[in-house]
């Protein structure tokens, strides 16, 4: 007979208020508008300023909490190529011309709203991290 301790699941309905909130703070720190982040998150208007003010009452589509874990990605593999604070929330705003970004930012790439744009972006950004695993 096993003894194992029954862990309890995390309350689903905080998940989605931790990871905006950290979200929120990660893109104020890349330098994102409002409006930017209405177009990456993919939500409306009167719910950006409804969830900033209180994240823990946000109601996301799986969509949605996929672009959180995308943000949440990019961020640490940042974080890891960059030992600078300065260029690990400055990078995104950086213009790039390698192929994909063709002399824009990741920002302005990401800010299209288009979950194709945040999942391409992760992956350039994560090959960057090369052999640091």
């Amino acid at each position: 007979m096993s003894h194992a301790q029954k862990l309890e699941p995390i309350e689903k309905s905080r998940v989605p208020g931790v990871g905006l909130k950290t979200v929120f703070t990660i893109l104020d720190r890349w330098g994102c508008t409002p409006e930017q982040v209405q177009k990456i998150l993919q939500i409306s208007r009167p719910a950006y300023y409804k969830y900033r003010k209180n994240p823990e009452q946000a109601s996301l589509t799986h969509d949605q909490v996929e672009r959180l874990s995308y943000l949440v990605n990019i961020h640490g593999c940042l974080r890891m190529i960059f030992e600078n604070p300065k260029n690990v929330y400055g990078f995104m705003a950086l213009k790039n011309d390698n192929p994909f970004f063709n002399g824009k930012s990741p920002l302005e790439i990401i800010s299209t709203g288009q979950f194709s744009a945040l999942y391409e972006t992760f992956k350039r950004i994560d090959v960057l991290r090369g052999g640091l695993w």
